[in-house]
This record gives C-alpha cells, structure tokens and sequence, in this order.
C-alpha cells in the first residue's frame, strides 16, 4: 500500500478523466492521496474531488507563484478554511525564488500567514521552495522558536542544509520522480541521508512523471516507480518503503484516519 502525499487532481490537465486516473491509481496500489490546494479559487473543485473519494483527503493553502493574488491573506481565514474534516494540511505555501511569477515581496506575509495557521491548527504545513534555501531556513526556524508546529518540504529539491534544519525541527522530506532522473545524485543522496521514518512519498501530478514515464502527463499510479528508486537508494525493499512511508504520512498528517473515511 502506497500513499501518493501530493497529487493535483483539479487541474485541468484531469478535466476529461479524473475518475479514471483516480482508479488506476487505486489498481497500482495507491490506497490513499493527498490532493493540494494552489490558490483559494481552487477550493471548492478539490473539496469536491476530496468529498467524493473515502480515500483522498485535502489541504488548504496558496502556492507562492499565486501570493500576489491574495495580499489580504490572514492566517484566520486558512484557520477558518481548515474547519472542515477533509483538510488535513496546509499549504502548498513558501518562497519561490526562481520563477518569482509573484515577487518576494509579496511571497513572505502569505507564506508567514499560513505558518501561523499550521501552528494554530496543529496540520503540517506543506512546504514548496525553490532557491530560497537560506531565507526558507531562517524563517522556519524562527517561526518555530515563536512556537511549534510541523514542516513537510514537498517535492524536495533543495541543497542538505535546508533538509537538516527541517529534520532538526521535527518536519518531514518528500521525495518525488526527480529522485529517478539522471541528473538528480544530488537529491538521491539527500534522500539516502534522510531517516526513513521522516520520508513521505508523492508523484506532484501532473508534473514531474518519473522514469520510465518521462514526458508523460504524470499520474499518481506512477508513485510506485518513486517507491521502487527510493528503495534502491536505501537499499531496502520496496514493501519496507510501502510501510514507512504510509506509516510516516499518517503519523504527520494526524487527522487523516487509515481506514476508508466513510
């Protein structure tokens, strides 16, 4: 049994075969999904993804390419938001300095306010950084010295200060298809350098697909083929993997419950 902690089943590249895609995930032995939040204009279509599904829960939260879009975000409005039984994170939220599509600027009170969320409402806070390491590192850590909450740095491809200070404050890594590209040993060795029972798994579909899928729509049945070069990397089995990153993504998202939701 596999969980797939990062899927992104509204957009619109699943308009015309959600279902479907959902049900070979099922067939390749992903129990459970996690399906993200990139801006509130989004919520109602993966609160309906998340309310139809036993097996797929949600978060709520906005990717920084989209801060600029909500200058007024407060962390009571995403507190709110959580209210709901289905959401068990928040995020995706935190600092992209490569594309900057919103600018710095605007990326840091938006990323603060969803700390203060996360830590009001005790879900993981799900973290995207993209050469932002230094600033990313500093700000976690301060905001937890202010008090305590739990970081998941998504899709992980920064360097192994960033994941070492992240670990040293209780948080989680996932690791996505980058881990099976060739040029990725940089991101194979932060991963075989990481505690097994501090590693999630995810596909970030559409995005990413991993080898021997590249150039494909990613899919979250892909996830095993994370599953199998994360194995590899830690030299253990592939049902070893199955079991500590199921056991890891429900120990860190808490309110999710393993057996179906109704």
């Amino acid at each position: 049994m596999l969980v797939d902690s990062h899927v992104n089943l509204h957009g619109e590249q699943y308009a015309e075969d959600c279902d479907a895609v959902i049900s070979a995930a099922r067939a390749a032995g992903v129990a459970y999904m996690l399906t993200i939040s990139d801006k509130l204009a989004s919520t109602n279509a993966i609160k309906q993804i998340a309310d139809s599904h036993d097996f797929i829960w949600r978060t709520v939260g906005v990717h920084p390419h989209y801060a600029s879009e909500h200058p007024d975000l407060d962390a009571q409005t995403l507190i709110d938001m959580a209210a709901d039984e289905n959401v068990i994170g928040i995020g995706e939220c935190g600092l992209d300095f490569h594309y900057e599509y919103s600018d710095r600027l605007a990326q840091r009170p938006v990323f603060n306010a969803h700390i203060d969320a996360a830590r009001e409402t005790g879900l993981p806070l799900v973290i995207h950084t993209r050469e932002a390491d230094d600033e990313m590192r500093e700000t976690l850590t301060r905001a937890h010295g202010e008090g305590a909450f739990t970081p998941l740095l998504h899709c992980y491809t920064g360097g192994p200060a960033l994941a070492e200070a992240v670990l040293s404050l209780g948080g989680y890594i996932s690791f996505s298809g980058i881990i099976t590209f060739k040029n990725a040993a940089d991101i194979r060795a932060i991963a075989e350098a990481t505690p097994l029972d501090r590693i999630v798994i995810e596909t970030d579909c559409p995005y990413l697909a991993p080898v021997p899928m590249r150039g494909r729509r990613n899919e979250p049945a892909y996830l095993v083929h994370v599953a199998e070069k994360l194995a590899e990397v830690k030299n253990v089995s592939v049902d070893e993997i199955a079991r500590h990153t199921t056991d890891n993504f429900f120990r860190l998202f808490s309110r999710a419950k393993r057996a179906d939701k109704r």
